[in-house]
């Protein structure tokens, strides 16, 4: 089951019906162009639009299948008690005082450059259930960090 804000899904709707509306048809116009061309065993345009058509295909069945197992979260019934998905967390790193804040948000909608990092990483599996004032040790690849929890919001 994929949890997920309703800003989230309603992305996810969209990125699927573009695919399959406007994707879909430009792929299925170069096949038969490339197609058009002549012998298949050497036409390199229609390989090409082959693969491109199935990494399509396979993308717009992945969405499917999140969009399936969705679970839009209502966001009038969280709490910000303890660290949970949806919650925006402030964390100090204990050993050298740097702040960052990140959202935890679910796998389809994690985007570090917006500080929207999944709730599956080490960082976000390590911080659900804490709540102010307490400290998370988190393994994570260069090593253990110690991380507080200075704010939880929504």
């Amino acid at each position: 089951m994929a949890y997920m804000s309703e800003e989230g899904y309603k992305k996810l709707m969209a990125e699927l019906k573009e695919l399959e509306t406007v994707e879909r048809p430009k792929i299925s116009a170069a096949i038969a162009e490339a197609r058009d061309k002549g012998d298949l065993s050497e036409n390199a345009e229609y390989d090409a639009a082959k693969e491109a058509q199935g990494m399509l295909e396979m993308r717009i069945n992945k969405l499917k299948a999140t969009i399936a197992d969705a679970k839009i979260i209502d966001e009038s019934k969280l709490k910000t008690d303890s660290v949970q998905i949806l919650n925006k967390v402030e964390l100090k790193n204990v050993k050298n005082g740097m702040k960052m804040t990140y959202t935890i948000v679910s796998e389809s909608e994690a985007n570090l450059k917006e500080g929207k990092i999944s709730v599956n990483t080490p960082i976000a599996q390590g911080l659900l259930g804490k709540k102010v004032g307490d400290i998370a040790e988190i393994t994570v690849p260069q090593g253990k960090i110690a991380l507080e929890v200075v704010n939880i919001s929504i």
